[in-house]
Parts: C-alpha cells; structure tokens; sequence
C-alpha cells in the first residue's frame, strides 16, 4: 500500500450521472414483460444494487431463478434507449477535476458493467480527472457487498482509512462501511439525509454541486 495515496471513490448513477428515475422506469417496464407487477416506488429503494441483488430483493426467493437473466437483459436493453440522452449532474464533473487537483486518485465505482458504464463515462465527461475504474463486471458480487469499494482500492493501492466513498443511496453508504471506508452522502438519488447516515455516512450533501462548493469543510478538504 502507498501509505501517501489518498483515494476519493464515486458512485455513478443518481451520484454523478442523472439516471436513478430512469433505471426505476426501465426496471419496471422489464418486470412488467416478465409477467410481475412491482410497485415503482419499491423499485426506487433498489436502485443502487447490482442487478445479482436487485431482482431477488424485490421478487423474492420463490421466483423462478431461471427468469433473472432475461429480465436483466430487458432492462439494459430498455436503459440502454436513454444512454444518448445521460446529463450529469451539477458539478459532477467539476467535483472529479477540483478532487484529482487537490491531489485525490479519483476512482468510479458503479454497479454498472459493459457499454452501460461506458455510456455513463461519456455522459460525464470527466476522463482526464480519472485514475481507475470498476464496474459490475470486475466483481462477484455488486453493491450492497463491499466487493467493488474493495475493487477500487486495489486498482490505486489505497488502503480503506486513505479513502473516501461517495454515494447516492443506503446500499452505497453500506457497501462502503463493509470496506472501511469513510463515505459521504449525496441526495440526488432520492434517499434522504436521514436514511444516508443512518446507513453510514459521515457527512451528507444536497448533490455534486453542494460538495463542490464545501470541498473545504468535507472529507474531501
């Protein structure tokens, strides 16, 4: 471990990129071709897993098993309608620029995979700020588990206590707890300020643009 490397780790979706009403729409519509009704609102709580959690959260463990990949299909398939029109967040990208300046290795850190993430990445525009990423195929088992924040550390040799986490969602602030690793909360995925800290965060911000203008009074300082 690089003992003078400190690592600022994000989430993408309803974090950076303003896509977490648009997975809650997509992952809908692919239930509903699947034969199941599941209510939007409940959708919402799960936005923010990986797919591999998703589905059985919601579903439950007496679904037929062998209909979980054709519904992951239909939903990056309905998603992936929307990868041209992804906006990021405010600030988003001005976050990842002024982090790698104050010297910060900037990692993503999405339960996305494949041309997904790849969309998100061109939607935010913010490579030149970046110094790894990680994604739902470079892991087993995708957000609430800590396996991608572990991820991110090893791909920058960081060890947990040098690292900051920021997310949109509980399962982010978990994910990131399970690692070690400080995390602060945004609240443009729709959680609130309370369900953010109550799941682990340190500190909880409106969105990218509210954390940039106090980078001097967060973890981020």
């Amino acid at each position: 471990m690089h003992a003078d490397r400190r690592a600022v780790l994000f989430d993408m979706d309803g974090t950076l990129v303003d896509s977490t009403y648009l997975h809650a729409v997509t992952w809908w519509e692919a239930f509903r071709q699947a034969g199941h009704r599941v209510p939007m609102a409940a959708i919402h709580r799960t936005v923010g897993m990986g797919a591999d959690h998703l589905i059985g959260h919601l579903l439950g463990p007496g679904r037929d098993r062998d209909r979980d990949a054709a519904v992951s299909a239909a939903h990056k398939a309905l998603f992936a309608e929307y990868w041209t029109r992804l906006a990021p967040l405010e600030g988003a990208a001005d976050l990842l620029r002024a982090c790698a300046g104050r010297g910060w290795e900037v990692v993503l850190a999405s339960s996305a995979g494949g041309a997904e993430l790849s969309a998100m990445r061109t939607a935010l525009d913010a490579e030149d700020a970046l110094t790894a990423v990680t994604g739902a195929d470079d892991v087993e088992s995708s957000k609430p588990a800590p396996d991608l924040v572990e991820q991110a550390l090893a791909e920058v040799d960081t060890e947990p206590g040098r690292a900051v986490f920021v997310g949109d969602t509980v399962w982010d602030m978990k994910a990131g707890a399970r690692a070690g690793v400080p995390c602060i909360g945004v609240l443009s995925g729709g959680y609130c300020r309370h369900e953010l800290l109550e799941a682990g965060a340190q500190q909880v911000y409106e969105g990218p643009g509210e954390l940039l203008s106090q980078l001097d009074s967060s973890l981020l300082r």
